[in-house]
């Protein structure tokens, strides 16, 4: 197989992935929920069920990388704040907790909310897609943390983001629970309450000493 034809696949692939993850996108938008089947998925695209599971593992797995593309602003604005090299991990801690504060993360939980219908007691699908968005974006966001910071003990950076991140979506369900994942000034302002409130527990323990 020549260089070109290789290339040629590997673009295909890569227009097929963001077709997929474009309609689902669409799909979401226009339903307000994530119950679309394989069938509609693949219409949206203009591609076969068979490209769909080439890419995808199945429909949650779709869902939860849409949902993961949703919440990676958090990730962007962390390359937009933090320059490379932040000496210790005070820094490393404030850089972190600036990129939350810098994201509209009311705006992405209520699209993630929206997306999955809601949480109900009877169907656990919903809270693991979310559940499972976060940890993709926690595991991406460690990576780069700690690739910007060569220095720094991969493992420290892990233990700070997993923190920082595990602690986003306890908060954020608290959030939905007293807000109903309204996005209004009242909802916002409550938001960066329990956001501050994390962001000082973590602080207390993880910059002492």
């Amino acid at each position: 197989m020549t260089v070109i034809t290789q290339d040629r696949r590997a673009a295909l692939k890569a227009r097929h992935r963001r077709a997929i993850l474009d309609a689902a996108k669409a799909l979401i938008s226009e339903g307000e929920s994530a119950r679309f089947s394989v069938d509609q998925l693949a219409e949206r695209a203009d591609l076969s069920r068979r490209s769909i599971f080439n890419h995808f593992a199945s429909i949650d797995d779709v869902v939860t990388t849409v949902c993961t593309e949703v919440l990676a602003v958090v990730i962007d604005n962390f390359r937009a704040e933090v320059a490379i090299g932040l000496g210790d991990r005070a820094q490393m801690f404030e850089a972190v907790t600036a990129a939350l504060r810098a994201t509209d993360v009311p705006g992405t939980i209520a699209f993630l909310w929206r997306a999955l219908g809601g949480f109900d007691v009877a169907d656990p699908r919903p809270r693991q897609i979310f559940q499972a968005t976060f940890a993709r974006t926690t595991a991406d966001l460690a990576r780069e943390l700690a690739e910007r910071n060569a220095e720094l003990d991969a493992l420290e950076a892990e233990i700070l983001v997993s923190s920082l991140m595990h602690g986003a979506e306890v908060i954020a369900q608290h959030w939905i629970a007293a807000t109903g994942a309204a996005t209004d000034d009242d909802a916002r302002a409550r938001w960066h309450e329990l956001l501050d409130r994390l962001i000082e527990t973590i602080r207390k323990g993880y910059c002492r000493g």
